[in-house]
């Protein structure tokens, strides 16, 4: 896959480009069946399949403020391009821009710059100055401009079968602590990362468990309470039970995000983690001293390691 950053280095039209547009934050399975679809399409034609998003969320850019992101940038980009889609166009997202109009958008960028010749985007869809441009606009455009547009019907949970499969529903559940049912609406576990920081440094001398405490790059963090999770780090990935929150037997009044890593001792510090969010095990609890806590420990590990034996 091809990234690209800057729109005015795009040296020429691609051939029959096929695209799809939008922020794709989660990256879930409704986007992923946007991309197949996609890729599906330039298969047949013989074209180019192409995903453009945006950077900063536009809501942001507009001073809005926004949602809390499912998939920071590097996540998101790292998950287009698993799918395999040959260009992934990450705009700028500027005031200036949001005040291209939906004609020009599709004249100027889409058909000109881009070379489009289908676009597949979902029934909801709106784009350009004021968000005037909608379905409706699109297929005006595509009668006047010859090209195809494709309206596919929203992606459901498999399960209920009614549930539309939505980044708001996502969010919902992670700040529910229900992280155990984002599979079956990513295609995966949610996942935060972050960086391996100093700690209060109590959790091996003082507890007998020692831990990674991590400084969240992602901005959705998940309900406080102790976890289930798998940790993917530099040297490879493990079984963890990680606790957010603030530690009320302390009571400091410290917000942190700590793991600790079943049967593993190396360093590493300063390093970047990711951890996959399993099973929310329990709320955060204030108990009457170390002891007690360390026990409460020791019970939480067991019930992770029985929730995590298929990993």
């Amino acid at each position: 896959m091809e990234l690209i950053e800057d729109i005015d280095r795009i040296g020429g039209p691609f051939p029959k480009a096929v695209v799809t547009i939008g922020n794709f934050d989660g990256v879930h399975k409704g986007h992923q069946s946007l991309f197949h679809q996609v890729i599906e399409r330039a298969e047949e034609i013989n074209g180019t399949s192409v995903v453009i998003t945006f950077e900063p969320h536009p809501l942001r850019a507009l001073g809005y403020g926004g949602p809390s992101l499912i998939t920071r940038k590097d996540q998101k980009i790292e998950l287009i391009s698993a799918v395999g889609i040959d260009k992934l166009i990450c705009i700028p997202f500027t005031k200036e821009f949001a005040s291209i109009t939906a004609a020009d958008f599709i004249e100027k960028f889409l058909i000109e710059k881009i070379g489009m010749h289908t676009i597949i985007v979902g029934p909801d869809y709106t784009f350009g100055k004021n968000r005037k441009g909608d379905i409706f606009f699109l297929k005006k455009q595509a009668d006047i401009k010859d090209f195809e547009l494709i309206v596919p019907d929203w992606i459901r949970d498999s399960e209920k079968g009614k549930e539309r499969i939505s980044s708001t529903r996502i969010r919902e559940l992670v700040m529910e602590g229900k992280v155990h049912e984002t599979p079956k609406f990513l295609g995966r576990y949610y996942q935060i990362r972050g960086k391996v920081v100093k700690g209060r440094e109590r959790g091996g001398s003082q507890l007998g468990f020692p831990t990674a405490n991590i400084k969240l790059h992602d901005e959705l963090c998940p309900k406080m309470g102790v976890y289930a999770v798998m940790v993917e780090c530099v040297a490879g990935k493990f079984k963890g039970v990680a606790n957010i929150g603030y530690s009320p037997t302390f009571d400091d009044h410290i917000f942190t995000i700590e793991v600790h890593i079943l049967d593993f001792s190396e360093d590493i510090y300063n390093t970047r983690i990711r951890v996959n969010m399993i099973r929310r095990l329990r709320d955060e609890k204030k108990f009457s001293g170390i002891d007690e806590l360390s026990n409460q420990i020791k019970t939480d590990i067991e019930k992770a390691r029985t929730i995590l034996l298929r990993f």
